[in-house]
């Protein structure tokens, strides 16, 4: 125990730095490649990160690492101490962003820009009254070659798809629930995986894809399979659609949460097993990462998401 004290009283910024990318990541090799080091230096700094903060910070989950509870929580304050620290190094860089004229252009999908497009653009606005904002689709080139060739300035999503040298901070997580039409007859029969499965179910995804992981959770828990009567490219597509038909459609909490659903005729409801929660984060090229208006940008993006999700907790949290 002693030493452990001692070592947390000797630890530099980079070593936040390293603990960032590790909990990001969830990779040593990763990490590694992220910060340009060694898989050996990321491995001596996850050591050293273990001492002193006397917990595991990465630890085995079947073939992967996965961040402990400790580190998933301490996660978000770690990117604002980093965040702060670098804002500091560039204090000296004054912006005049009222005399510039950026466009900037932000791939997002519509769940991202239906949740944050409107307050994103007004936030940059009232700093830079002459910027303007091309929310641009999802398409098929690959986010790290639009970053790199400069066809996109920022990305916002939460594809799993990024090169190790493009850079990313986490904006939030979202859990899934079910959304069905009012007085679906789910409801009374009780909602289990075996009672989900004897409907037709939605399934999003730009590429076309019908399953997930919801559906590898169903087969190798329950032995049973999902029926995939319709995919759409986008999540609002079908949301008014359904109240006409047994359906049901998954969704982010952060789409159900805005919808008015007793005005519309749905209803919401967990489903009976846990999913992973999906990570959202921006990403952006290391070229542009030093650079003043695009720090700006990313520092906005953030620190509105994170302003909107604590606004639509606190009404809920206050009925509690």
């Amino acid at each position: 125990m002693a030493r452990r004290n001692n070592s947390r009283r000797f630890y530099d910024l980079d070593l936040l730095r390293y603990l960032q990318a590790l909990v990001e990541e969830e990779s040593v090799s990763k990490a590694a490649l992220r910060l340009k080091v060694s898989d050996a230096a990321m491995s001596r700094h996850l050591a050293t990160l273990r001492s002193v903060f006397g917990d595991p910070i990465l630890v085995l989950s079947g073939r992967r690492m996965m961040a402990t509870t400790f580190a998933s929580r301490i996660r978000d304050r770690v990117q604002s101490i980093v965040r702060d620290a670098d804002a500091l190094v560039h204090d000296s860089e004054t912006l005049n962003l009222r005399h510039l004229s950026p466009r900037f252009t932000i791939r997002a999908n519509d769940l991202i820009v239906s949740a944050f497009g409107h307050v994103v653009l007004m936030a940059l606005k009232a700093e830079c009254p002459n910027c303007s904002v091309v929310f641009a689709p999802e398409t098929e080139e690959p986010a790290s070659e639009a970053l790199r060739n400069s066809r996109i300035d920022l990305y916002v999503g939460a594809t799993d798809d990024l090169r190790p040298e493009i850079m990313r901070q986490t904006l939030f997580l979202t859990s899934f629930r079910a959304m069905v039409r009012e007085g679906h007859p789910i409801f009374a029969q009780g909602i289990t995986p075996q009672t989900l499965v004897e409907y037709d179910h939605i399934s999003v995804s730009r590429k076309g894809r019908p399953y997930g992981p919801m559906d590898v959770i169903l087969k190798e828990r329950y032995g049973l399979t999902r029926q995939i009567a319709m995919v759409v490219p986008t999540y609002h597509s079908m949301i008014e659609t359904i109240r006409e038909t047994d359906m049901i459609l998954p969704l982010p909490d952060i789409v159900i949460d805005r919808l008015p659903l007793s005005q519309i005729q749905l209803e919401a409801f967990e489903f009976p097993f846990e999913l992973p929660p999906v990570i959202s984060f921006q990403a952006w090229h290391p070229r542009v990462d030093s650079d003043g208006v695009h720090r700006w940008l990313r520092d906005t993006v953030f620190q509105v998401i994170q302003r909107e999700l604590k606004n639509r907790r606190t009404p809920e949290t206050a009925t509690v």
